[in-house]
């Protein structure tokens, strides 16, 4: 069966820097999508307020209700992002915590999440990743299973390197690959 749907992925930065490792993947990943297939990054990410529930009232910040919109007219979610500390960057969990709210019917809920990305460190960001997963998964996201890219950028840039460009791009092939299980 063909579908002329168009699959829709928001990509979230852990990075706010505008020339960021992490954000020209993100970037690459836009530009060279497959047909069908479109990824938007999420802009503004630094501009949320950290979550506070007596800001979340029945005006949020504006920040927050356009992340919260972007992710929400999202089939996909994919989090690009660098490692700090052995951790998520702040902006990202703070974007994630937007995104569970309100509990049990956020933004993020339901929706197919990955973790990506590069950092100059021996293990490529792992941890954030595995920390972001974390923390998708409690919010409601399904995280798909077995998108594990974590790019060492210790040697060298990895969008120079056509092997960890086609994990990049397998792991968008994957997100949107994944099939949703319908509600019972």
């Amino acid at each position: 069966m063909t579908t002329d749907k168009q699959t829709r992925v928001a990509v979230l930065l852990g990075s706010t820097r505008s020339g960021s490792l992490n954000r020209r993947i993100a970037e690459h990943l836009r530009d060279n999508a497959p047909a069908g297939v479109t990824v938007d990054v999420v802009e503004g990410l630094d501009s949320v307020p950290f979550y506070n529930e007596e800001l979340d009232g029945e005006t949020a910040p504006a920040a927050a209700t356009a992340l919260r919109e972007s992710v929400a007219g999202a089939d996909r979610i994919l989090a690009v992002t660098p490692e700090y500390n052995g951790t998520m960057p702040a902006v990202l969990n703070n974007a994630i915590d937007w995104l569970s709210r309100p509990y049990g019917q956020g933004a993020i809920v339901g929706k197919p999440f990955a973790a990506i990305g590069a950092t100059p460190t021996p293990y490529g960001g792992k941890w954030s990743h595995e920390h972001a997963r974390h923390s998708a998964t409690i919010a409601g996201a399904v995280v798909v299973e077995g998108i594990v890219v974590d790019e060492s950028a210790v040697e060298g840039d990895p969008l120079e390197n056509e092997a960890a460009v086609q994990r990049f791009l397998g792991a968008l092939d994957a997100l949107v690959a994944h099939e949703v299980e319908a509600a019972a």
